[in-house]
């Protein structure tokens, strides 16, 4: 369990409060804002330190090589969409993804959620206007609403323990999911149910026929375990609304460290990851397995930097760099991000973002092509093949609906479909079927790897 921090404890948990913080939300009314963040601080924790670190060492195994991290999940999760069905048919894309990796590559494979926590996303510009009506930008459900009106764009920090409490509630299910019988293996024909013919499906079906028979096979031999029926889901979110994050700090009693108890993995996106500032501060004195985002712009400097601050002791498993440098750059800018953390020695697992990099505009729509999403897997596999480092992951906003958010794939989305089914409420994700297909190119690729 946890409990109190010792005095010393308490100051250096408290150090990101002297420190610039980016991203913000600015609350009308400072007593209820604290009221809130000291109610969050007596609810029970979201996960346990023994899961965090059992994260780490599937995280430093990734960075050795011995098996591949598969992120994915919304870009900014919804209280609206928490919902069973919208749950389990995101989990069920992750566990398709992960069996098309594993059963075509032979790689063993770790589900990490972009779920359970991920309500908050920084903005560009901190305003919106809308015909000469200026107000707040939506910052995700945890600040405030999408609604277009001054009520529901003001930052309240009641949603946080809203988002608190849809967290709990998605980790419930994503539990009862993976080990409730859900992701038993014998089931992976049953996965793909009520989706449409298309490439894609047709490839998984013959699949899931190949693995039906597998299994039997590993029955037949005495070979069959219960272990098979269930597997280990992690969840992670951008750790970017700090009363929130530092509410659900805790220290653990077994240990005496402190670990962030809101998810399993946090990371720091590339608009908050200066080494100085209040983000970086934070999660430098928690024990969780920590990611940070890299994108051309990240110097030689700030990644010493970064290094210095969140893994000064080179602990395995500890650090992962998520590069998001889109597939027009990757080739040229991914070498030298590589050699600098070379040079230092200091273990870093490697995972690709390869969707915040190739964002467009069409018309009203942000969108992305597929083409270029996987341009960038590409190039991040062939610059690490070449520069003989590990390619430990892929960070992936998805969704198990079929949305018409991202161009191209082969449903042939077009600028003309993206209206039909444009639900997300920041950024455009891949749909279940782009998913897919993502899935069996990245399998063709680890094929060379491991």
């Amino acid at each position: 369990m946890f409990e109190e921090a010792d005095e010393k404890t308490r100051q250096a948990l408290a150090a990101w409060r002297d420190r610039p913080a980016k991203h913000q939300p600015v609350y009308p009314d400072a007593d209820v804002e604290r009221a809130t963040v000291n109610y969050l601080r007596t609810m029970p924790p979201l996960i346990f330190a023994g899961e965090a670190d059992s994260l780490t060492k599937e995280m430093a195994r990734a960075g050795r090589g011995e098996t591949f991290v598969l992120q994915g999940g919304d870009c900014a999760e919804s209280f609206a969409d928490a919902t069973a069905d919208r749950i389990r048919a995101k989990i069920r894309t992750i566990l398709q993804m992960a069996v098309v990796l594993t059963y075509s590559a032979s790689v063993p494979v770790v589900k990490l959620g972009r779920m359970a926590g991920q309500y908050a996303k920084p903005r560009s510009n901190p305003l919106e206007d809308r015909d000469g009506t200026e107000l707040p930008s939506y910052m995700g459900d945890a600040v405030n609403g999408h609604e277009f009106t001054v009520q529901s764009r003001t930052p309240d920090p009641r949603r946080l323990v809203e988002a608190y409490q849809h967290s709990a509630a998605t980790l419930n299910l994503i539990r009862a999911f993976t080990q409730g019988g859900f992701a038993d293996l014998t089931k992976v024909h049953e996965w793909n149910k009520g989706f449409s013919a298309n490439p894609a499906y047709h490839r998984y079906t013959a699949m899931a026929g190949e693995i039906d028979r597998a299994m039997e096979f590993m029955r037949a031999a005495g070979a069959y375990t219960e272990s098979l029926k269930t597997v280990d889901f992690y969840s992670s979110h951008e750790a970017l609304i700090l009363d929130y994050e530092d509410a659900m700090t805790r220290i653990d009693s077994r240990t005496g460290l402190p670990y962030n108890t809101g998810a399993h993995f946090l990371w720091i996106g590339e608009r908050t990851r200066n080494a100085d500032g209040a983000h970086v501060e934070m999660l430098s004195h928690v024990q969780n397995p920590i990611g940070v985002k890299l994108g051309p712009s990240a110097s030689r400097e700030d990644i010493l930097r970064l290094i210095d601050k969140l893994n000064p002791e080179g602990r395995e498993g500890r650090l992962t760099f998520i590069t998001r440098l889109g597939a027009n750059k990757v080739v040229d800018v991914l070498p030298s991000i590589i050699e600098t953390v070379r040079e230092d020695g200091r273990p870093v697992t490697w995972m690709s973002d390869p969707m915040h990099g190739n964002t467009i505009s069409v018309g009203a729509f942000k969108t992305r092509r597929l083409d270029d999403v996987l341009d960038e897997v590409r190039g991040f596999f062939a610059v690490h093949r070449q520069m003989g480092t590990i390619p430990g992951g892929l960070h992936i906003e998805l969704t198990g609906d079929d949305v018409t958010e991202v161009l191209g794939g082969s449903e042939a989305i077009g600028e003309d479909k993206l209206g039909e089914r444009y639900e997300t409420l920041v950024d455009p994700r891949l749909n279940h079927q782009q998913s897919l297909e993502l899935a069996f190119l990245i399998s063709e690729i680890l094929r060379e790897s491991f």
